[in-house]
Formats: C-alpha cells, sequence, structure tokens
C-alpha cells in the first residue's frame, strides 16, 4: 500500500541521480474553476529553479497544456517541457520545442465544430481548444459527467476514422489522437542528455497521469501521487501545497549540499 503524509517520501533521492518529472494542474498547482486561474507562488519558481540546478538539468514539466501556456505561467523560468500529453516535446530549456510525428497537424476545424455544438446541451460547461487536443471542462457542473462522458464518447464513435482517445482528469475529458501519452513523452526525455542515464521520478495527480506512473516504474523509477492513490504510486501527496513543499526542501537541501 502506498505510503502517505503531508510532507513527503521518505526514500532519499539522489539528485544526481535521478530525473525529476512534474505534472503541473494538481500536483504542482491547486485546481482552479477555470485553467486561466490558477495561482503560481513564487515560490514555487524559485524552488524549480533550484531544483533544476541541483538535477544538472534533468527536470521537466510534463503537462496537458501547450508548452507557450507553461512558459506563461513560470515566466521568467524556462524550463525542459513536454505540452499536451506528449504532442509538445522540448528537449532543453533554450530548445526549439518539437511536435509529435501524429500530432503535427493538430485535431480537425471540424472536430471542434462538432464538440462545441454538443456542448450546447451542457450548460455550465466549456471546451479548450489546444490544438493537438480539445478538452471539455465540467469543474462548476459536476452532476453532468455520466451524460457528458456519453456524449462526447459518441462524438467520438462518428469520428472512428480520426482514430482518437478519451483521457479523464479532474472534471475534464479531454480528446486526442492516439499514439502519445505522458508515459511516452518521459520515455523520450530519457534518450536525451541531461535525462540520459537517470532513474525517473514522476509527480502526477489523476487518470492522464497514469501511463507516466507505468512507464517510470518500468524503468525502475518512482511515482508519486497526489490526493489519491494511483496505479503505480508508491507513495502519495496530500495536496499540491505539500508537492511544493516537497520540492522546496528537495532543493534547499540539495543547495546547501
Amino acid at each position: 500500500m502506498p505510503g502517505s503524509s503531508a510532507d513527503g517520501p521518505k526514500d532519499e533521492l539522489d539528485a544526481e541521480r535521478i530525473a525529476l518529472f512534474l505534472d503541473v494542474d494538481g500536483t504542482l498547482l491547486d485546481l482552479a474553476p477555470r485553467p486561466g486561474a490558477v495561482v503560481v507562488p513564487p515560490s514555487l519558481l524559485a524552488s524549480l529553479a533550484e531544483a533544476e540546478k541541483a538535477l544538472g538539468g534533468a527536470l521537466a514539466l510534463v503537462s496537458g497544456r501547450p508548452i507557450d501556456d507553461l512558459d506563461r505561467l513560470f515566466a521568467p523560468l524556462s524550463l525542459c517541457a513536454s505540452g499536451v500529453h506528449g504532442a509538445q516535446m522540448r528537449f532543453s530549456p533554450s530548445g526549439a520545442r518539437q511536435q509529435d510525428q501524429k500530432a503535427d497537424e493538430g485535431l480537425p476545424r471540424q472536430l471542434w465544430m462538432a464538440l462545441t455544438e454538443l456542448l450546447f446541451d451542457f450548460p455550465g460547461t466549456f471546451a479548450e481548444n489546444k490544438r493537438y487536443s480539445f478538452a471539455v471542462h465540467y469543474r462548476t457542473v459536476p452532476m453532468l459527467k455520466r451524460r457528458l462522458r456519453e456524449g462526447v464518447t459518441r462524438l467520438i464513435d462518428r469520428h472512428a476514422d480520426l482514430d482518437l482517445d478519451l483521457i479523464h482528469g479532474h472534471c475534464v475529458f479531454e480528446i486526442k489522437a492516439r499514439g502519445y501519452d505522458k508515459g511516452k513523452a518521459i520515455a523520450r526525455f530519457l534518450e536525451h542528455k541531461p535525462f540520459l542515464g537517470r532513474m525517473p521520478v514522476f509527480i502526477g495527480d489523476d487518470m492522464t497521469d497514469e501511463a507516466g506512473f507505468a512507464m517510470v516504474v518500468s524503468r525502475g523509477g518512482h511515482a508519486f501521487s497526489v490526493g489519491e492513490t494511483r496505479p503505480g504510486a508508491s507513495f502519495v501527496f496530500a495536496t499540491p501545497a505539500s508537492v511544493r513543499g516537497w520540492l522546496a526542501e528537495f532543493a534547499h537541501k540539495r543547495a546547501i549540499a
């Protein structure tokens, strides 16, 4: 059974040996009613900068958000990042962004139009166009979850030629192309310096992170979840604040070592 506390995993993680991968919403940041309403504490920016330095650069954000959105949130930091569940990759902080081959064209406009039309029947929901995925948020109307899932599933079934996946997050359904996910994104990072040869550690909070958990465990690494137990996770942080506290302590210890 996974351990849990407000502090962090008790196993000592060697900054010279690990690569640290971090989900954003619900993991580093508290969830908000809308994606644009999240708050990035200044102390988190300092912790990320210190941790990245201690890890020799082997730190990456692995998020459902586009990389441009991550850069806006965490400015002035620029970090290695995977965006839109692995559709976008940036292997160095100053490097060029790459798109997954399956995601290169983005999802078609007709699918977006069909989705927005569907949501007229679900007041209180809204859709977010990330080009490579379409997210349907229902945080303010959780009672619509079952009907909404059924409607979105039927929409995907009508577009079977597009080979789509439906993934579930916290009060969000997300439509994306098959063939990439957070697990594959982490595996790609591990093929590049400074991640190459390091043991992966991934912290995430919802079902969209489970492919990442499975991947790091298969490589002998550690998966930590937030809020509740997830398959593959060996430790559960209570809240995003707990993650931020652990990251600050991890970074500080290495900074003075």
